[in-house]
């Protein structure tokens, strides 16, 4: 069987990307360490994990179906789906009422100025501790009121952390900062080279991926713990899908999604 190999900034994210290459789930996979890479000192002279990866034999499947006709999205966060009753999408206003904040996009350019200054001074005080060079360009979109914060330099691995961890840790703070004491609500988004975009992809691949094992084999397959979002992501790929369902479970940091086949 043909191998590939692959790298990354940890084991994980290595296998994760020859599952998504070979478009088959981990435990499909036949995986072989080259190279275990080192962390350096700080992010600094870190060598990549590499390893080879073949499909097995038996995990050679054809291509995952996608499903027909996709029915509205929701989030499956806190009951199995086959006893969730339908449920209505938040809007932007339900979420800004239940946070007690008002509906309000800035408009007026010298306070959108002072924002993006106000943010950027946070972030800039938390990389010069670090320490680490890094160049910011914020944009307020003024459409749904949130600030995007984007993230060059080298060495952003670092900022990213063990699956952007640390970008999210960021994030949420630089938000606090940004809302304390502030009636209108500010939404902050902070991305390093396009790492949430990619991210997405890699998920949304890997759901289908393992939702194709699911309804080959009948058995369940029990997910990494995951984030909020990246669960939200799951959730939202296979909502559609004729042959599986999830769910997620457990506590906080360490609730993941379950990906079973449907009853019929």
């Amino acid at each position: 069987m043909d191998h590939i190999e692959v790298s990354g900034r940890t084991r994980e994210e290595a296998i994760m990307k020859a599952s998504v290459k070979l478009e088959t789930p981990s435990d499909g996979l036949d995986i072989e360490v080259v190279s275990e890479g080192s962390k350096g000192f700080l992010g600094f002279g870190s060598k990549p994990y590499i390893i080879r990866a073949s499909k097995r034999e038996e995990a050679v499947v054809e291509e995952p179906q996608r499903p027909e006709q996709p029915e509205e999205i929701q989030e499956h966060e806190d009951k199995e789906p086959d006893k969730e009753a339908p449920v209505k999408k938040k809007t932007k206003e339900d979420k800004q009422k239940k946070e007690g904040r008002p509906i309000e996009v800035l408009t007026d350019d010298q306070k959108i100025e002072e924002i993006k200054e106000r943010a950027e001074g946070f972030l800039s005080s938390v990389f010069e501790a670090m320490p680490v060079e890094v160049q910011m360009e914020s944009v307020y979109d003024k459409t749904d009121g949130s600030l995007t914060i984007d993230l060059s330099g080298e060495n952003m691995g670092i900022l990213i952390g063990k699956r952007g961890q640390t970008l999210d840790s960021l994030q949420y703070l630089t938000g606090l900062v940004l809302n304390k004491g502030k009636s209108v609500y500010v939404k902050v988004k902070l991305d390093t080279e396009n790492y949430r975009a990619r991210r997405k992809e890699t998920l949304e691949n890997l759901a289908r991926g393992i939702a194709f094992k699911v309804r080959k084999t009948r058995k369940q397959v029990v997910l990494e713990p995951m984030n909020p979002y990246e669960r939200r992501i799951i959730h939202a790929t296979l909502q559609g899908n004729r042959n599986v369902e999830t769910f997620s479970e457990g506590e906080e940091p360490y609730r993941h999604v379950v990906i079973k086949p449907k009853n019929r």
